[in-house]
Formats: structure tokens, sequence, C-alpha cells
């Protein structure tokens, strides 16, 4: 029998049409994780934060300096039920760079909660953060993006139709989505990409809910819909972010292509075993990003 998970309250629903907009993220209730942080000596984080998606957690091991805390030792994070995310927020250097890297995410899929995420970015924006580099393993639905291609992400199609901000009891919760992936954080990773000499597509990215796989019928309606990947993640994230008043970008390692193009027929081994094809020009991609235009 499927046991439906209740969506966790935002704090103050019943006050939070009073809030301004520069005290949004007390509206994600965050309080418990942020002393739990400073106990394990974290109480601040860089601006810059990065998500890292299935098969690219490997990044964060390469951090130096760092302070690494699981996520089921902060409350509200989400703790991982899928191979590939660690669950851990390591806070370290790349490149010269102070960075909060999140190992791993909670999904949709996992419990049917879009706001999995919410408290994590909610501390993140309490503590220092900006802006926000999402990443994920996709399907890719252009036949020329060969995997493991990146691609960075233009904007998207909430095609599951979950919304984190469902429930939300003030007009905080219209968020405008119009370049919700910031227009000048792209320009700054197309620069770095060209600079590191990596070939960087662009693209809509289509949110389906998962865990399943998509069909090869949805992939049809979703190339007619105007999508270039399809994928179980990072759009609620971003909806999150923008209420929070983070700016965002996204990269999506293409792993395979959608079912029925090309004999795709995707499976979770094969996205870890891509994406892991795919890590090493995905790191020199963030490196250069970090190095020069982060």
């Amino acid at each position: 029998m499927l046991r439906m998970v209740p969506l966790p309250r935002f704090a103050g629903e019943e006050r939070a049409s009073r809030l301004e907009r520069g005290n949004v993220p007390m509206i994600i209730p965050c309080d418990d994780a942020l002393a739990a942080l400073r106990q394990r000596g974290v109480a601040s984080l860089p601006p810059t934060g990065i998500v890292l998606g299935s098969g690219l957690g490997s990044l964060a091991d390469e951090a130096e300096n760092t302070i690494s805390v699981p996520y089921e030792d902060i409350p509200g994070f989400p703790v991982p039920t899928v191979s590939g995310h660690a669950g851990r927020l390591v806070v370290g250097e790349i490149e010269g760079r102070r960075v909060a890297l999140f190992q791993g995410r909670g999904h949709y899929y996992e419990r049917g909660d879009a706001r999995a995420m919410a408290v994590a970015l909610a501390s993140f924006k309490r503590l220092g953060g900006e802006a926000l580099f999402l990443t994920n393993a996709a399907g890719g639905l252009r036949e020329e993006w060969r995997p493991p291609a990146l691609v960075a992400i233009t904007d998207h199609i909430n095609y599951a139709g979950a919304n984190p901000l469902i429930g939300l009891a003030s007009d905080e919760r219209f968020v405008p989505l119009v370049d919700a992936y910031d227009p000048p954080l792209r320009d700054r990773l197309r620069r770095a990409a060209s600079e590191a000499g990596i070939d960087l597509q662009e693209g809509v990215y289509m949110w389906f809910s998962g865990p399943s796989f998509e069909t090869p019928a949805e992939i049809r309606a979703a190339k007619l819909l105007g999508a270039d990947l399809v994928g179980m993640s990072t759009v609620p994230e971003v909806i999150l972010a923008r209420l929070l008043g983070l700016k965002c970008l996204a990269v999506s390692v293409v792993t395979n292509f959608g079912a029925g193009l090309k004999g795709g027929n995707p499976s979770h081994e094969e996205t870890k075993e891509l994406a892991l094809a795919g890590s090493a020009n995905f790191k020199r991609l963030v490196r250069a990003f970090l190095t020069h235009h982060a």
C-alpha cells in the first residue's frame, strides 16, 4: 500500500502575507538546521553553492580545507535514498574559491515532497548564499548531443505539475520565473567553457516526477513541447531558490538518449555510469567557472 507523506508546512503561514521580500527566508523554518551547522563549525557559508547530481558528487571529494556535515545530522535536510547521492554538505575550497557543495539532493519521487530541498536552500541563503549552481544527469532529446554531453539549462517545463510553493499562504508564492536561469551567470559559464575548450550546449529541461523513466510517447510529447532534456530533479530547487532570492545556474550531463530515440532505453545504472564518464569535463567546467567567473 502506498503511504502518502504529508507536506511540511511553511513557518508562519498565518502571518506570511505580512512578510516583505527581504524576510522571505524566514518563511522556511531552518533555525534547527542553522544551530546544528554552527555546532559543527559552519557559522557562515560562501556566496556560491553547488548541488551535485547523480554521479557528480566526486567534485566534493576534491575540495580542500573542508568541513563536512552529513545531511542526517542537520534537521530538515533530506537524507537521500538513491544511490549516487552521498548526502553531505561539504564546505571547502576549489581553485582557491570557498564553495558550499551539496553532495546529493532529495528528489520529489523519494517521498512525494517537492519541498525536499527547502530547508537546505533556506539555510544556504540565511548563512550568506547568493548563487546556486545546480547539476543533474539528464536524458537528451537532441540526437546530435551524444552522451555525456554538457548542456546549460536556459529554461524549464514543469511536466510533473508539483510545486514546492503550494500551501504557502502569502503572495510571495507567486514567484516570477522569467530568467530563472540567470542570464549573466550563463554568459559567464559560456566564457568559462570556451576558455577551457569544453563544448557546452544550451537547452530547455523538462521535469518528470519519476522514479520510473519516461515512455517513448512521453519523449515524443516532450520534443513537441520544446524540451531538449528530461530529468527528475532541479526544477523544484530552482523555484525555491527564486523564492529565496538566489540566482540560479544549472548544467545537465546527458547520460542517455530519451526512450525510443536512437535505441534509448534508460536505466539508473546507465545514468550513473555515463555521469561518471562525463564528470571529468564537468569538473573542468566548474573549475574554470570558479577560477575566472564566479
